[in-house]
């Protein structure tokens, strides 16, 4: 398991950067947290680092998923927000299963919603709000010790 801490909202985007470098081949990244822990703020830094200058990327809560392309790399990236979804079979209907084997990277709020669906190599992000109002992202691959 790997750890990020991110002390005030000002260092969001070096973590962020520091994210990015530890990302992998794999595509489906799954942001737990509870409400106001900061999933859609550090996606949206993610995308950031990334090369997406849409402005604002903001948490595609009434559309379910954003779509954005890297401005350096062109390379399409999937915004999903979940919250609003009952059961895995509405995130079916929506073709959620294609986006996630179409090789973009898919970066998905309210993972446990769809938890039957998810791709076997889905790494798991775990964002918990601290005491002093910082934040730790805990980030653990399939087959990660804890």
């Amino acid at each position: 398991m790997q750890r990020i801490h991110i002390p005030s909202l000002e260092a969001i985007d070096d973590a962020a950067r520091q994210f990015v470098e530890l990302m992998a081949d794999e595509t489906v990244y799954a942001f737990y947290g509870e409400m106001g822990a900061g999933k859609t703020t550090f996606i949206n830094a993610i995308c950031r680092a990334l090369g997406v200058n849409d402005d604002p990327t903001a948490s595609p809560t009434f559309a379910i998923v954003n779509e954005y392309r890297s401005d350096t790399t062109a390379e399409l990236i999937y915004h999903f927000d979940l919250y609003r979804l009952d059961n895995y079979e509405q995130a079916l209907e929506i073709g959620a299963d294609d986006y996630f084997f179409s090789g973009a990277l898919c970066l998905l709020e309210w993972p446990e919603k769809i938890e039957e669906i998810l791709p076997a190599d889905t790494v798991s992000v775990k964002i918990n709000l601290l005491d002093d109002g910082s934040r730790e992202i805990l980030i653990a691959r399939p087959g990660d010790d804890d």
